[in-house]
């Protein structure tokens, strides 16, 4: 995902972006602030920039609350589809990185 869903108000701003990575951040300026509705067409990590939450819609109606560290990742695989919010009273952040193509060199 590298640019904003047309329902979104998160900011991205794109690090790197060549034919094997894209790194983005993701920035929230308020609670509510969103990503939009998107499905994800590459495996990902993301870092996180704050200690807090993240509220994240899922297309089941299923709601889920993620609690996230300062620099404490998680990798999640191509497919995944929701919308993903600020569930906190403050700016918050994180770095997306989306593996593009499958290593050359086959690890």
């Amino acid at each position: 995902m590298c640019s904003s869903a047309p329902d979104g108000s998160a900011i991205p701003s794109i690090f790197i972006d060549n034919p094997r990575t894209r790194v983005t951040e993701w920035r929230f300026k308020e609670r509510g602030d969103a990503t939009g509705w998107h499905t994800h067409e590459y495996d990902y990590v993301v870092v996180p920039l704050f200690d807090g939450y993240l509220d994240i819609d899922l297309p089941n109606g299923e709601k889920i609350r993620a609690e996230l560290k300062t620099g404490v990742p998680y990798f999640r695989e191509v497919g995944v589809e929701h919308n993903v919010k600020n569930g906190n009273d403050f700016e918050c952040a994180f770095i997306e990185v989306e593996f593009l193509t499958p290593n050359p060199r086959g690890f």
